[in-house]
């Protein structure tokens, strides 16, 4: 009894000269699912500070959205000391949350501090999407022993977690509170 699927792995071990192990193939899958994500970011961000009403929660935002600038930059660095094409391949993740983040500005009133709530959720989760995934690109980068690629990469993985520490605090310190506080 065949107990195949009958599809092929999307990342095989190339056995050809000169061709990219599996790992280095997935590496660059992976750099390439990001760079699409973070160029979404850029465009994306803009309507979450425009439709929140906190002014910590839109500074903040903003301030994010100054780094995810600096981020692409950052991995079309890394593309080049890779010697490959910085080329996107769409995030389906990044597209998801940021269509949740969509839904929720839309079903919650405007001027509300119930809205900023949902705001700072729907950022986190990108944010935790991002972590994941650059604390994953540092673990194969040094694996693939690609230590100037790494250490860019942790670079950015730090301020994915700022970002997140940032958005809690102001969460707690500000939005959550008034939150509970309206009808």
């Amino acid at each position: 009894m065949d107990a195949s699927t009958g599809s092929e792995p999307k990342f095989k071990t190339k056995t050809s000269a000169g061709a990219e192990p599996a790992l280095m193939e997935l590496f660059l899958d992976s750099l390439r699912d990001i760079y699409w994500a973070e160029n979404h970011l850029v465009k994306v961000l803009p309507k979450m500070i425009q439709s929140a009403s906190s002014p910590k929660l839109s500074s903040t935002i903003e301030q994010h959205l100054e780094q995810t600038v600096e981020h692409v930059s950052r991995l079309v660095v890394i593309f080049d000391l890779l010697g490959v094409d910085a080329i996107a391949k769409k995030c389906d993740a990044m597209e998801g949350l940021s269509k949740e983040g969509e839904g929720i500005i839309e079903s919650t009133d405007e001027g509300t501090a119930t809205r900023d709530v949902g705001i700072i959720l729907a950022s986190q989760k990108v944010e935790h999407y991002e972590i994941a995934t650059y604390g994953g690109l540092v673990q194969l980068a040094s694996t693939l022993n690609l230590t100037d690629v790494a250490e860019i990469l942790a670079k950015t993985l730090e301020e994915e977690k700022l970002a997140d520490q940032l958005l809690t605090e102001v969460a707690e310190n500000d939005v959550n509170y008034k939150a509970s506080e309206e009808a």
